[in-house]
């Protein structure tokens, strides 16, 4: 079953923009205080962040080829190589694998992956965006849907499909790589695949502690979101991951877990979505 934003799942339809939901103003809890040390998830803090609009998807291979199609530097054979390693590897004659139109866009750099937001009047998510997002109105509980362990029916992670040595052998999530965006109940704001399926880009720099963090719309690295989204193409530093993905644990799918990769590189696990600001 595909999973899609409508007001029976989120019972108010002005919430609804071009397949975005509303994400609203306020505080929430960023951060974990009981995490192991080495995740570099504390301290927990309280953040402001300004309304915005998120993706309800993943952005699919689909999506992200009418991208490549449009702005042809973009291409496999033609993209600056300083953004080229490992881009788009499984794509042949930039065309994604067959049956894979409504799965995750995979392989692509964080420079991608701003270029493509741009394009599609958007950007990508701080880190505080993000975490806001991803527990859908939930306090303090460890995954976008609850405290309860994942077992193969609320996202895509490391199963018995997938067999490496830390897969849950006793779940089964339908899918031994990434799945199609939507395929797992959306969390409480209508969001889907915030857990699992793949990392996904934030603007954010890497900074190993939230302890200088400001407390309105911070941003790793900058003292402006826009300044980011300007300079995008200049900037070569480790980047913000959020999410988990198919083929990670149930420690990963948390919402405070953390990642960082060089803008520049991909994964065959890294994705992404977008955000928009809200406009008076």
């Amino acid at each position: 079953m595909t999973y899609t934003t409508t007001t029976d799942l989120i019972n108010n339809d002005e919430t609804v923009l071009d397949g975005m939901v509303l994400i609203p103003a306020g505080e929430f809890q960023m951060g974990s205080p009981d995490a192991d040390p080495k995740d570099f998830e504390h301290p927990l803090h309280t953040v402001y962040t300004d309304a915005f609009y998120m993706d309800v998807h993943e952005v699919t291979n689909a999506s992200y080829k009418a991208f490549v199609d449009a702005n042809p530097h973009w291409r496999k054979e033609r993209i600056y190589q300083g953004y080229a390693e490992g881009y788009l590897t499984l794509w042949r004659d930039n065309n994604y694998p067959e049956g894979e139109a409504e799965h995750p866009v995979i392989c692509v750099s964080w420079h991608a992956a701003m270029a493509y937001a741009k394009w599609v009047g958007k950007r990508l998510p701080t880190e505080a965006e993000w975490e806001k997002a991803a527990r859908g109105g939930l306090e303090g509980k460890l995954f976008p849907w609850g405290n309860t362990l994942p077992d193969g029916t609320q996202c895509n992670f490391a199963d018995k499909r997938t067999d490496y040595e830390w897969s849950n052998m006793d779940a089964d999530d339908g899918y031994k790589w990434t799945a199609p965006v939507g395929s797992y109940p959306p969390n409480g704001y209508g969001l889907s695949d915030m857990a699992g399926n793949v990392w996904e880009w934030c603007l954010d720099a890497y900074h190993y502690q939230f302890t200088n963090s400001p407390r309105r719309n911070p941003i790793g690295g900058a003292e402006k979101i826009v300044d980011v989204v300007e300079e995008h193409r200049h900037i070569r530093s480790e980047r913000v991951l959020r999410g988990g993905a198919w083929n990670d644990d149930e420690r990963f799918l948390r919402v405070t877990s953390r990642d960082n990769y060089p803008s520049w590189n991909t994964e065959y696990n890294l994705g992404f979505r977008c955000v928009k600001d809200v406009t008076a």
